[in-house]
């Protein structure tokens, strides 16, 4: 009997976890555009605790697997030593901003996708088509400039990788494994303090249930990846959840099924889809909803390509950078981090405010 394909097997996992993923945002309403949102509307931090909490299990998850010796983080493109740090800028600040013009970052725009939501769909074929114009095609000359002139160099600073335990190890002398360990406790224990300290979050169950659930995805995708599809001759690439790259993937893998191969990340977008369509169904949930005009579609649309070209030049979106790359401890998605909550409360101003201007005005309390 002939021995199943790694690959095939992976992508199997991985349209597994995404199933989870996508049931469980869907349930749970996690959304980090709506985090943001509701801590600048509302003044409520429960749905950005919950983002937190994800990123806490997940580097705590990540983080004993490296030290384990299951899988090397360091393989991973966020620790890379060449700090893309313009690109974590430039490109979290359009992110930040396209997702409040579609209500929804990468993931979100897949779960209403998967509930029945039309102007996802839109957005989703934007965000992927403009993702893969920026990573191979014409905007991508753009990028590739502003990498070449941007561009730090770690590894010639004496950093071994990009991540914020290398920056401790290369300025202390402090040894690899104990930096990472102390930088893990004061990282993920800070945000679990952070996080738990709120009385009205700890009686959010699910809140809690969304962060745990979602966080623990991540590592179990880098399992996956950097342990069940290890192969020597041919090994997949270590990966775990991220949206906006391989969204774009998808639509090529669609487009020219005969002449590509699956691969994690685009098993994981058709299984969150999935997830979240069993779950609203289940839930009775599933609405099929469109634009409401012209105007609203023209914003959906600028927002997705503001999403696909902002997520790969910041090399993830609030999943990608935001819980993944944080899993990491790598500066760069630190930046990007940052970078798209900046992007997101600016968008939310504009929409409210109407023009860019009074949006800068309004995001630092002055008079509009």
């Amino acid at each position: 009997m002939e021995e199943f394909p790694i690959v095939w097997l992976v992508a199997s996992l991985g349209f597994g976890l995404g199933m989870a993923f996508g049931a469980t945002a869907q349930r749970t309403d996690f959304c980090t555009m709506g985090a943001i949102s509701d801590i600048v509307f509302m003044g409520s931090w429960n749905r950005f605790r919950a983002w937190m909490l994800a990123v806490a299990v997940a580097m705590i998850g990540s983080q004993a697997l490296h030290l384990m010796g299951l899988i090397d983080i360091n393989k991973s493109i966020y620790t890379t030593t060449n700090l893309a740090w313009a690109g974590a800028v430039i490109g979290g600040l359009m992110f930040g901003f396209g997702m409040t013009m579609t209500g929804g970052c990468g993931n979100k725009t897949l779960v209403r996708l998967g509930a029945g939501n039309l102007k996802s769909l839109v957005v989703a074929l934007v965000l992927g088509v403009f993702a893969y114009m920026t990573l191979r095609g014409l905007t991508g000359l753009a990028r590739v400039e502003i990498e070449g002139a941007t561009n730090i160099d770690l590894k010639a600073a004496g950093w071994a990788a990009g991540g914020i335990p290398d920056m401790l190890t290369a300025i202390t002398g402090m040894a690899a494994a104990t930096a990472r360990t102390a930088v893990l406790v004061f990282v993920a224990g800070g945000l679990l303090v952070f996080c738990f300290k709120d009385a009205e979050f700890r009686s959010s169950k699910h809140n809690i249930a969304g962060g745990v659930i979602l966080g623990a995805l991540v590592p179990a995708a880098w399992y996956v990846t950097g342990v069940v599809g290890f192969d020597e001759f041919e090994p997949t690439l270590l990966n775990s959840f991220t949206f906006v790259n391989p969204v774009g993937e998808s639509i090529q893998y669609l487009m020219t099924f005969t002449g590509t191969t699956i691969n994690f990340g685009i098993a994981v977008v058709g299984g969150v889809i999935f997830g979240s369509f069993l779950a609203a169904k289940a839930s009775g949930t599933f609405r099929v909803e469109s634009f409401t005009d012209a105007s609203d579609m023209v914003r959906h649309m600028i927002g997705g390509a503001l999403m696909g070209m902002g997520g790969i030049m910041a090399m993830g979106c609030t999943i990608g950078q935001g819980i993944t790359g944080m899993s990491t401890l790598a500066l760069n998605s630190l930046i990007a981090l940052v970078s798209i909550c900046i992007g997101g409360v600016y968008g939310m101003k504009y929409l409210e405010e109407g023009t860019f201007g009074d949006a800068l005005k309004a995001m630092f309390g002055a008079e509009t």
